[in-house]
C-alpha cells in the first residue's frame, strides 16, 4: 500500500473543500490544524483552486490533495502546485493511467461492480465510493463491495456527523470524504473557528 494512503487513513476524515478566495486558504489550513485533521482535499470547482494548494502546501504542516479532477492537465496543474495526491469523481482511465505511471496516489471514483473491477485492473486498492449518500449508502457499499475483498473504499457525499462512525465501522471504509466542517459559506465569512470546532467534533466522532 502507498504510504499516502496509508497516511489517509490514519486520518479517518478528508475534508473536501471548495474555496473560492485563495486569500482564505492559510486561515482554513490553520483551523483544520487546530481541530486535529492536518490534511485537505481541494477541489477543482473553484478557479481558486491551484493557488489554495499552492498556500496550503507551503505551509508545510499539512497533506494536501486535488478533488474533482476531471483530466490530465488538471492532474499536472494540481501537482505543481504542490498536491500530493488526486481525488476525482468518476473513473477516468487516462486520469488513472497519468498517475500510475507518474507516482502519483490516485483515488478515482466508482459506484457500481463495473468500476471496481475496472480500477482492479489498473492495479488499485483504495477507491473512492461517490456520491455516497445519493446511490444508497452504506448499505449499497457493502452489497458491492462484497465480492472484492481486497478493495477498500472512501465514500463521499452526503457524508455528515449523523453518519460517520456507522460508514467507519465497516472494515472496508478506508476513510470518509466530507465537506461538512469546511463548507465555503464558513469560509467566505471567516468562519474559522467554527471550522475547528467542527472539525474538533469530527475527529473525536472518527476515534
Amino acid at each position: 500500500m502507498d504510504p499516502l494512503l496509508e497516511q489517509l487513513r490514519e486520518f479517518r476524515i478528508i475534508p473536501v473543500v471548495a474555496i473560492d478566495d485563495a486569500a482564505n486558504a492559510d486561515a482554513l489550513g490553520q483551523a483544520l490544524v487546530d481541530g486535529g485533521l492536518a490534511v485537505a482535499e481541494i477541489t477543482f470547482r473553484t478557479a481558486a483552486a491551484a493557488a489554495s494548494i499552492e498556500k496550503l502546501a507551503k505551509r508545510g504542516d499539512m497533506l494536501v490533495g486535488a478533488g474533482t479532477v476531471l483530466n490530465v492537465e488538471q492532474v499536472r496543474i494540481a501537482v505543481d502546485s504542490g498536491a500530493r495526491f488526486i481525488v476525482s469523481p468518476g473513473f477516468n482511465p487516462k486520469v488513472v493511467s497519468y498517475c500510475l505511471e507518474n507516482t502519483i496516489p490516485i483515488t478515482p471514483g466508482i459506484a457500481t461492480p463495473t468500476d471496481i473491477e475496472q480500477a482492479l485492473g489498473f492495479g488499485l486498492q483504495v477507491v473512492k465510493f461517490f456520491p455516497a449518500e445519493a446511490f444508497g449508502g452504506l448499505k449499497t457499499l457493502k452489497a458491492i463491495s462484497a465480492p472484492y475483498g481486497a478493495m477498500r473504499f472512501i465514500p463521499t457525499g452526503g457524508i455528515s456527523a449523523a453518519n460517520l462512525r456507522d460508514y467507519l465501522a465497516f472494515s472496508k471504509v478506508w476513510a470518509c470524504g466530507g465537506s461538512w466542517m469546511v463548507k465555503s459559506d464558513l469560509i467566505a465569512a471567516h468562519d474559522f473557528a467554527a471550522v475547528t470546532r467542527l472539525t474538533r467534533e469530527a475527529v473525536g466522532l472518527s476515534r
